[in-house]
């Protein structure tokens, strides 16, 4: 083979290879260049690589990157943060509204819970006594008695919201002032809860009492 034609082969070979270097995706050479720029550029034009340059050079640049991501992770120092300054006022307005809000909510309860007890007395424990087809008593224990204390604890409630001062309105003195009426009833109501429950059961299964029940359940709805 000529000398010649054997170089040219060598020349195309090189060329071609140039060319696929640079066809290739940018952040592909970006990382081939990282590759060989290395830390050890000074003695490859000696001819050797020093092996211990590398392992120090290595160990500089871990300890750099490990400074780097620790001062990043370390959080702000907050006293040298200046926080714009929050007036008194606004914030004492602001737990005066939320006070308000839970107060209210706690009245709402107590309101809806004394418009369930009316209905129910009203349209079932009531028509049912004057037929006087079941025990009513029994079945019911001391609903109207529970009833009663309840009226009386949101009639105490609204008069104290009555007051135009907010900040006035004391609703724990209500509460504790309510307790030993709300403990006696409570008691007596879930002592014989269950005794209720084993009586509307044994009720249920008669058909003149169910249809006696099914006509209240109706006036509820």
């Amino acid at each position: 083979m000529d000398p010649n034609e054997a170089g040219g082969g060598e020349k195309e070979k090189e060329k071609d290879k140039v060319i696929k270097r640079r066809n290739r995706p940018v952040f592909l050479r970006y990382l081939e260049r990282r590759k060989t720029d290395t830390i050890v550029a000074e003695d490859t034009t000696k001819g050797d690589i020093n092996l211990g340059t590398l392992v120090r050079r290595s160990q500089s640049d871990k300890t750099e990157y490990s400074a780097k991501l620790k001062e990043k992770m370390t959080p702000p120092d907050l006293s040298t943060i200046h926080s714009p300054t929050v007036d008194p006022e606004e914030i004492r307005l602001r737990k005066m509204n939320r006070r308000a809000k839970v107060i209210q909510e706690l009245v709402q309860t107590e309101k809806d819970f004394l418009t369930d007890l009316e209905l129910c007395i009203r349209e079932v424990v009531q028509p049912l006594r004057n037929l006087q087809v079941v025990d009513v008593d029994r079945l019911f224990t001391n609903m109207e008695t529970v009833c009663e204390v309840s009226a009386a604890l949101l009639h105490r409630l609204h008069e104290a919201r009555a007051d135009p001062d907010p900040e006035a309105v004391v609703i724990g003195d209500i509460f504790i002032q309510a307790k030993a009426a709300l403990e006696d009833v409570y008691k007596i109501y879930c002592y014989h809860h269950d005794d209720a429950n084993m009586s509307l059961k044994s009720y249920e299964k008669e058909e003149e009492m169910r249809q006696h029940f099914t006509t209240c359940v109706l006036a509820l709805k």
